[in-house]
């Protein structure tokens, strides 16, 4: 290890005061994550064909890679060295005194050397693509970087992405530029979802089947899942990892300092490997890899010996191939009608003196932990492990909510905050129609950006064990990787920089400044990004009676923003929007952004609606879903919601019935009732049995006048009853749940879920 000397590192802090903010703005406009401390000099250090890296001993992998990077941009291959040259130079040192936190690097660039000092080789790595992102504003051929001082460490140790192979397969190749992004951004983990129902992705030599049988499904859904019927294409689909191929990826990370955790789903999430072992299972099939995506009920069978037999030697040659500490066993979505029917299942439940299936699932998953604790590695299982008792060591990611994470913290786990609402790429990221079809949901770059790992509620003692955040990357939709590099990227940079940076640098304008200077980086790689971040959206104000005033607005700097109200397509003739505006009629809704006088990105739609019922009092008997719920108000709020349900304006009712009073205020002629009704069984989303309309003139007598019980449409069902001779100051609307869904349909057993948004009077 070569050390510099007091006074050297004295007078070269010295030589960087701090800069003006213009200066600062520019000089880190390329830096995602922020670092944690930036100080700036005078002068560039300039890379040439004479410059030399020197690498500390141990380093020769990191050298490698900068010298690759180097190679990439420039065409230069550097010459390494483990001696300080005379001539200008890369210093690669780790110097664990100097730089303290785990991770954490030095980057001191002067005019005539550049020197990353890091605690770890890991922290090298971080200060190498940290100097790398200051690039992208160099030609080609030249690699020209203003005199800085970086200090900089990660908030986070786990700082995870997730990336799903099961429902579509990706090559090795895409994993690897997959790692290099992690990497690039300071993200350390890769979770690497490879077994599902749809298909099951790694070379397990003793069970022959899982490659030639589990591995591959008949066919694969077209469209969403909640269309109905369902449709598919008729071509076999298929593919696994050999274990020579894993291993390659494993060494490609580790190189990257990026750790790869495996996922082998148990008990739940195993129809492909049932359909190649279907005495694994509880009935004994025959089983197929499924076609479509959903929860499936056949499951590993709790109560044979052979089934951990089978998942035992599975993780055994698993192990071999990951040296991670972690195992992921999955264990979410596990139904347990299988199990409750199974005379194995019932026996080991008598034997083990076992109160219900929940505890079952506990035994299961305590079981395997114990099985990968006496190997020497530790399980991750998603929140469901916690069910009946949580194995002890054992890390949950909570993908849930909150409450799974509180309360394995509150049991000594660590906790990897993996939360759906916030940190699911499979989700929308726009809300504009033209977006690629996608699970469903709605995760904005801003959302991601603002997610809090504990809400300032929570219990602040919780927060030693989170261990850190990952986002997720489910690939039902995603049948290309340009497809799952649009959903990743940039969202993954925004959870990047919320894993790595403080919590003071936290400013997302400043990261939007920072985002937007990484396209010419992006577009080299070449990464098909999402640039849609900018684009025009609106926020209600107001809702009164007979009108609705609303803002628009867009994060572009200098943006302006034209609208019609007239369905006119808007342009730079159009209405300069300049403040809120107020609708009092019927309208669809149309803005254009425009930067420079040009155009920029998608023209904005939004309709709104106007009826006697916007903005009335609105009282519901029974509370909605959390997921589906806010104020009542949003039932007459004159904006309908679309069928993709991820606007914020549907209302879920899940095993209760509907029942909203509408206030006029004064009695009045009533011509027209109706409600917009969501069904799809394929979302266990449920038309009401019947939906009945009443009306009042005290709120206290009603009489009943319109009824509904059939609904045709799989998707957004208009109810639209026309009246004749009615007055009413109150209108009573109530929905009866279909309750449990019955047997053969998705989701059996299960609560149905009633979806209503706009209750509509004129």
């Amino acid at each position: 290890m070569m050390k510099s000397t007091g006074l050297f590192f004295l007078l070269i802090v010295l030589a960087y005061a701090p800069s003006t903010a213009q200066e600062k703005a520019a000089a880190t406009a390329a830096l995602i994550p922020a670092p944690v401390e930036v100080k700036f000099g005078q002068g560039f250090f300039t890379l040439g064909k004479h410059t030399v890296i020197r690498a500390d001993t141990g380093l020769a992998e990191e050298a490698a890679l900068l010298n690759g990077f180097i190679r990439q941009q420039t065409g230069l291959t550097l010459a390494v060295s483990s001696k300080k040259p005379s001539i200008s130079s890369i210093d690669l040192d780790i110097d664990p005194l100097r730089v303290k936190e785990p991770e954490g690097y030095q980057l001191l660039i002067s005019s005539d050397a550049i020197r990353i000092t890091g605690h770890d080789g890991a922290g090298i790595l971080y200060g190498i693509q940290t100097w790398r992102q200051l690039w992208q504003h160099s030609p080609v051929g030249a690699l020209s970087v203003k005199a800085c001082i970086i200090n900089d460490y990660p908030r986070f140790a786990y700082r995870g992405m997730h990336l799903d192979v099961s429902r579509h397969f990706f090559s090795v190749a895409f994993i690897k530029k997959y790692i290099d992004l992690l990497s690039l951004y300071k993200l350390n983990t890769f979770h690497w979802h490879l077994t599902d129902d749809q298909g099951w992705r790694i070379e397990i030599k003793k069970y022959p089947r899982l490659q030639s049988v589990a591995a591959w499904r008949d066919e694969t859904l077209i469209g969403h899942k909640k269309e109905w019927p369902h449709r598919f294409d008729g071509k076999r689909y298929g593919g696994y990892y050999t274990q020579e191929q894993v291993k390659e990826v494993v060494r490609y990370a580790t190189a990257r300092h990026i750790t790869v955790i495996p996922e082998i789903e148990m008990p739940g999430h195993a129809l492909a490997a049932l359909s190649a072992y279907p005495q694994l299972g509880c009935t004994g099939g025959p089983y197929k890899a499924a076609t479509c995506w959903g929860i499936f009920d056949d499951v590993f069978c709790a109560g044979k010996d052979s089934v951990f037999t089978f998942l035992q030697d599975v993780l055994d040659e698993v192990m071999e191939l990951f040296p991670s500490t972690y195992l992921h066993v999955g264990g979410d979505e596990c139904p347990k009608q299988r199990w409750a029917a199974c005379p194995h299942c019932r026996k080991r439940m008598q034997e083990e003196h076992l109160a219900n299936e929940h505890e079952l699932q506990s035994y299961f998953i305590k079981r395997i932990s114990r099985y990968i604790d006496s190997k020497g590695r530790h399980l991750i299982g998603w929140d469901e492990i916690l069910e009946g008792g949580l194995a002890p060591g054992a890390t949950v990611m909570s993908w849930g909510g909150i409450e799974g994470a509180i309360s394995a913290a509150r049991q000594h786990h660590h906790v990897i905050m993996t939360p759906e609402d916030e940190l699911y790429f499979d989700h929308y990221q726009s809300l504009y129609p033209a977006e690629p079809l996608a699970a469903g949901g709605y995760t904005s770059l801003k959302d991601v950006y603002n997610y809090q790992p504990l809400p300032d509620t929570a219990d602040r003692q919780l927060l030693p064990y989170i261990t850190g955040i990952q986002g997720q990357l489910w690939s039902e939709y995603l049948p290309t990787p340009e497809q799952a590099e649009y959903m990743l990227m940039p969202r993954a940079m925004a959870l990047a920089e919320r894993a790595w940076s403080p919590e003071t640098r936290k400013s997302y304008p400043d990261f939007l400044s920072r985002l937007r200077s990484q396209k010419k980086m992006l577009d080299n790689i070449p990464v098909n990004s999402a640039g849609n971040f900018d684009e025009i959206n609106y926020t209600v104000l107001a809702v009164n009676k007979g009108s609705i005033r609303i803002t628009l607005r867009s994060d572009m700097p200098g943006g302006k923003i034209y609208y019609s109200t007239d369905g006119s397509r808007p342009g730079l003739k159009s209405r300069l929007y300049k403040g809120p505006v107020n609708i009092n009629q019927a309208v669809l809704l149309r803005a254009a952004l425009y930067n420079g006088g040009k155009p920029v990105g998608r023209i904005f739609e939004q309709s709104f609606h106007i009826h006697k019922a916007i903005g009335a009092s609105v009282a519901l008997q029974n509370a909605p879903t959390s997921k589906y719920g806010g104020p009542a108000s949003k039932l007459v709020n004159g904006i309908y919601g679309v069928h993709r349900y991820n606007d914020q304006q549907w209302m879920g009712f899940s095993g209760n019935d509907l029942e909203a009073v509408i206030d006029l205020e004064k009695v009045q002629p009533i011509k027209v009732v109706g409600a917009n009704i969501l069904q799809y069984h394929w979302q266990r989303m449920w038309a009401p049995v019947w939906l009945q309309f009443a009306v009042s003139v005290d709120g206290i007598h009603y009489k009943t006048i319109a009824r509904q019980d059939e609904y045709p449409v799989n998707g957004i069902n208009k109810v639209r009853i026309k009246l004749q001779g009615i007055t009413a100051r109150y209108i009573k609307v109530t929905g009866i749940n279909k309750g449990i869904i019955p047997l053969g349909e998705y989701g059996a057993g299960a609560n149905s879920l009633l979806m209503i948004d706009e209750l509509i009077v004129n």
